[in-house]
């Protein structure tokens, strides 16, 4: 290192002695960077819970009184894989053998697998993290990485980790967002994932129940990702369905069902919206829809509401009440044939009405438009009287009930004394 030297000369040209124009600073003790070492901490752990002989209460007195003097913000991640596996977790989910003392039975994973031993020990934790409230992050990232490492534990231990998981998403302290780490080829192409969810799942139906189950897969997303935790070569409907009925798990056949069924009317109508932007005609149209709905089972008063949602979507409506009503019967004519094709049935009728009803209801300017466009459907063969009249007198939506009945009065009097009419007229022939 290469030092300036300045030389400093008195008036009286008396020489001082040279000096260094750095300044030297000595390193204080505290500002040293301590040497990150785990194995040294897990050591000092394992040590303390050796000494209470696996007592569960006298665990959590050890750790709560260890946080004081143990470095848990900087090792916290260590503690946990002591707590659940009995050691050092390393890569592949093998426990590390450095030391004399590396691994402990008083973890979840030394501990039994029956519901009372998994509830004891999720009390430890609970009291830790609220404790230390800066473990509860930690956690969170620990068990993503815990979940990728199961493939390394024993089956014993992966039904304990499963329970415990189960639990502590029940408890909130981790959310259901961290099985979605599962979704991992090694371990899906296995069946390690999808034992693993199952197992958990039906720990979590049974401590939370079904309704609390199809919730949480809802809030970590997995609702729709089921299937992909099954290996390539069973990924079936059929076998999706006995999997999971064999455990009693009904509940998730009904929502992977649904999440199908919505996915079939997302394809539905953005085919029918690719058909339209190409001009394709009516005809074709009808026979491309016929098609996606037999092969994905939607019935016709499902498609009536996506035609007419889709429909009414291409309108460039004007915000001015008095001209909205011309501009969406105009619109609607060019869309007769294709809605005429999917009224087959009284249920497909009365299912357009409502939605017409409901779709005028929420977008104000429709509000005076509603008669026209069912007068407009009555004329087009669309809509039977006899529909009309069962909206009329019972059928009707409470969204903006009477003002739409009212708005229908004079029209379902007047259908009312032509069918009167036309009874009389059988009765005379």
């Amino acid at each position: 290192m290469i030092f300036l030297i300045s030389a400093n000369y008195c008036m009286s040209q008396k020489t001082e002695r040279p000096v260094l124009s750095g300044q030297r600073i000595k390193t204080r003790k505290r500002d040293e960077k301590e040497k990150y070492d785990p194995t040294g901490f897990r050591d000092a752990v394992i040590e303390g819970l050796e000494k209470t002989s696996g007592d569960l209460e006298q665990i959590f007195k050890y750790l709560d009184t260890a946080g004081n003097k143990l470095d848990y913000r900087r090792y916290g991640e260590v503690l946990f894989d002591i707590l659940i596996a009995g050691g050092l977790l390393v890569p592949g989910g093998a426990i590390s053998q450095d030391g004399e003392k590396p691994q402990t039975n008083y973890c979840i994973f030394g501990a039994s697998e029956d519901m009372d031993a998994m509830h004891s020990f999720e009390q430890v934790f609970i009291k830790l993290t609220r404790r230390y409230k800066y473990l509860e992050k930690m956690f969170e990232e620990e068990m993503k990485k815990v979940l990728v490492f199961i493939k390394g534990f024993k089956p014993i231990d992966r039904i304990k980790l499963a329970r415990m998981t189960a639990l502590w998403i029940g408890n909130g302290a981790v959310p259901p967002t961290v099985l979605l780490v599962l979704n991992n080829e090694h371990l899906i192409k296995n069946g390690i994932a999808l034992e693993f969810l199952v197992e958990l799942f039906v720990t979590f139906k049974q401590e939370k129940g079904q309704s609390s189950l199809v919730q949480n897969l809802k809030k970590g997303g997995l609702e729709s990702k089921l299937m992909e935790f099954f290996p390539l070569n069973k990924r079936t409907e059929e076998n999706f369905r006995q999997v999971f009925l064999d455990k009693g798990l009904t509940e998730i056949v009904k929502l992977h069902k649904a999440q199908e069924s919505q996915e079939a009317k997302r394809e539905l109508t953005q085919a029918l919206l690719d058909d339209i932007h190409d001009n394709k005609a009516h005809k074709d149209i009808i026979v491309d829809i016929k098609e996606l709905a037999l092969k994905n089972s939607i019935p016709e008063h499902e498609i009536i509401g996506l035609i007419w949602s889709t429909v009414m979507s291409l309108g460039e409506w004007n915000k001015k009440e008095e001209l909205v009503t011309d501009q969406a019967i105009k619109h609607l004519r060019g869309y007769c044939t294709l809605l005429q094709a999917f009224t087959n049935t009284d249920r497909a009728e009365l299912s357009l009405v409502l939605k017409v009803q409901e779709f005028c209801y929420e977008n104000m300017n429709f509000m005076k438009a509603f008669q026209k466009i069912i007068l407009l459907f009555y004329k087009t063969e669309i809509l039977s009287e006899e529909t009309i009249l069962r909206w009329y007198k019972d059928g009707h939506s409470p969204k903006g009930k009477m003002h739409f009945l009212e708005q229908m009065k004079n029209m379902v009097e007047w259908l009312q004394n032509a069918e009167e009419e036309s009874e009389s007229e059988d009765e005379e022939d």
